[in-house]
């Protein structure tokens, strides 16, 4: 058995196309209506009841459970926390954070209250910390990354 990936059910094709492809970049694979799979390996769906032949008053779809969430990374945080910022109508779970281990995320919910994770790629973690001049010791603890591979990003970044 393979798996193939979460799914989403959405009210409104277009403004959760819009929401992922124009906010969290992700590219369209498969376009079929009411259904979308974008290249991240995730599908959005709407109508699933109706597709699945289920009644929608013993089974209604819930939004908004906080219990599940997509996770993205993003090279360019603070760029994406500027578009963000000038996203209109998101509402946010957690602002910008730092973790124990110095990743920066941000949480927020899409049009369906579905919750989103954006995080920095933790190889940029480490880069940032090691051009703030942490030594590779102390980066290797904070980030609980191996030294060997602290010192292969600080040797890609010539510090």
């Amino acid at each position: 058995m393979k798996f193939c990936g979460p799914m989403l059910c959405v009210r409104d094709m277009e403004a959760s196309k819009r929401f992922y492809i124009g906010l969290l970049g992700q590219k369209l694979v498969l376009d079929y209506g009411e259904n979308v799979t974008f290249d991240g390996g995730f599908s959005i769906q709407v109508k699933y009841q109706e597709i699945c032949g289920l009644d929608p008053e013993r089974f209604p779809t819930r939004y908004g459970g906080n219990d599940a969430e997509l996770y993205f990374e993003e090279p360019e945080f603070d760029r994406f926390l500027e578009k963000l910022a000038a996203w209109p109508g998101i509402e946010y779970i957690l602002p910008c954070h730092e973790h124990n281990w110095g990743q920066r995320c941000v949480c927020f919910y899409d049009p369906d209250r579905h919750i989103i994770e954006v995080g920095e790629p933790m190889d940029h973690v480490a880069a940032r910390f090691l051009k703030q001049g942490m030594r590779p010791e102390q980066v290797a603890e904070r980030t609980m990354f191996p030294l060997e591979i602290v010192l292969k990003i600080q040797k890609a970044i010539g510090e």
